[in-house]
């Protein structure tokens, strides 16, 4: 009887399977050790870890063994025997079993690694890491953190759409308007002078997916801002949004708690979150108990697997604006001339109860900061991991927001005439919430920054060591976009 599995590529995983028959594995060369008339391997491959020897019976096999070297890439032809008993690793997957090789073929050669992927990578340059980030991502722990970070996807996927959520992707190319961050701005070939600019969110695109009738929307979104990065924050990183017409804060910040919840009881039962319900903390007592928006509540901060979500709630709409009078952000046209700024976008909607006051205001008024916003933060061990709101849902009252902060009529039409007859086209009352995904996943894998989570991520300085980016692009690419560098100050 032919063996099948003698043929067929076996995963590591599944040696188990088939003690006692041949079969053909293919994966890596994790560790090699020679000791003359036998030379042991053990072989990896997405599933794990299996170890391999080839016994003096096998010389051709012995021939191409003795040339092989760590890294190396080969398909094993081999049989599935037990371990002597005396050899059996029980900790260890696969510790019960050996593999005899009977031959090895080479499918790749590898340089030596820049740097040794069974230790803790996080001790080594990050510039050397990053610039070798495919042989950085072999690693076990990095292993484990892309894969949890797919699993958790998956699972979020699963429990947005059995309630009714639509995935929907919105653009990367976008307009550059005053959200709060710089932009990266791409210039347009076909429309010389002029750029598109990547999103610092969706924000707007999903306010507009509720004028156009879909409800409950959600993505895992790609967002850029041009900004100073920090261990948890990057200039390209991955939000979960959301957004749900005909939903008060209760709705969506219930949707986000039973969620985050059963993701760490479905994927990470080994933790365990402080307390449930989520407390919530008004902004006021959150800045006088702790003098900052994103307490870490923990009874014991010493224990890496204790998780305290909370909640942060009732935002002041406006808070002064520490730089003077609102710019613009990007564009450096008709900056707003009033000395308030808004405490999260300018979108957000106010609690009910200060509604009439918001449409009440003046930018000249003095109590503008006791205007309350329909706003809430989730924060998790002292991280902001997520942000949301109740939105304006009449262009009126977004108008008066941009009045408040001193924006020329005709400054905000330009910017945000799709908004506006957006909102003026029958809008549903919606709302909203953003989670920084990355953020979440390094608490969650008890990483020191969202670096350790993301497969390609930048250095501190915005940089891709790998692809050696930002890079300068060629005269011709230069002279098509219409685009002159010059020196600092021209």
């Amino acid at each position: 009887m032919t063996n099948t599995a003698q043929n067929t590529r076996i995963y590591i995983k599944d040696l188990q399977a088939h003690k006692g028959e041949e079969v053909t594995i293919k994966g890596w060369i994790d560790v090699r050790r020679d000791q003359g008339k036998l030379i042991f391997f053990d072989f990896r491959d997405m599933t794990g870890r299996a170890q391999g020897v080839i016994l003096p019976s096998a010389p051709e096999a012995h021939v191409v063994g003795s040339t092989l070297r760590p890294e190396w890439v080969v398909e094993v032809r081999g049989k599935v025997n037990p371990r002597p008993e005396k050899n059996v690793q029980a900790d260890k997957q696969n510790g019960d079993i050996e593999l005899e090789i009977l031959a090895i073929k080479v499918l790749n050669e590898a340089e030596t690694p820049a740097f040794d992927i069974h230790a803790d990578t996080r001790e080594v340059n990050e510039e050397v890491r990053l610039k070798y980030r495919y042989v950085d991502l072999r690693g076990d722990r990095l292993q484990k953190n892309i894969r949890n970070r797919a699993k958790i996807l998956q699972y979020v996927r699963n429990f947005l759409t059995a309630l009714d959520f639509t995935e929907v992707e919105t653009p990367i190319l976008t307009k550059s308007t005053p959200e709060g961050a710089r932009d990266y701005v791409v210039p347009s070939r076909l429309s010389a002078g002029h750029f598109y600019a990547l999103p610092q969110s969706p924000q707007q695109y999903k306010q507009m997916l509720m004028s156009a009738g879909i409800e409950r929307y959600f993505q895992f979104a790609k967002c850029m801002r041009d900004e100073d990065t920090r261990g948890d924050r990057q200039p390209e990183f991955t939000q979960l949004d959301m957004e749900l017409s005909f939903a008060t804060e209760e709705d969506i910040m219930a949707i986000t708690e039973q969620l985050l919840i059963e993701i760490v009881t479905k994927l990470y039962p080994h933790k365990k979150i402080q307390q449930v319900p989520f407390p919530r903390i008004p902004y006021a007592e959150s800045m006088a108990k702790y003098n900052i928006d994103r307490p870490d509540i923990r009874e014991n901060k010493e224990d890496p697997n204790l998780l305290a979500f909370c909640w942060v709630v009732d935002f002041p709409f406006f808070e002064k604006n520490e730089k003077g009078a609102n710019g613009v952000g990007q564009n450096g046209e008709g900056g707003g001339t009033s000395q308030w700024t808004f405490t999260h976008n300018p979108f957000s909607g106010t609690r009910a109860d200060h509604f009439e006051k918001l449409m009440g205001a003046k930018a000249s008024d003095t109590d503008l900061n006791t205007i309350i916003a329909a706003q809430y933060d989730i924060v998790l061990n002292g991280y902001e991991i997520g942000g949301g709101s109740v939105r304006n849902h009449q262009a009126d009252a977004l108008m008066k927001v941009f009045e408040i902060m001193g924006y020329p009529t005709e400054t905000v039409e330009k910017n945000f005439s799709h908004m506006l007859h957006a909102l003026r086209s029958g809008t549903p009352p919606h709302g909203g919430i953003a989670w920084g995904f990355d953020r979440l996943m390094m608490i969650l894998e008890n990483e020191p920054n969202i670096r350790e989570v993301i497969a390609f991520p930048k250095t501190g300085e915005g940089k891709d060591p790998m692809m050696d980016s930002p890079s300068e692009i060629s005269a011709a690419q230069m002279r098509e976009l219409g685009l002159f560098v010059g020196k600092k100050g021209e």
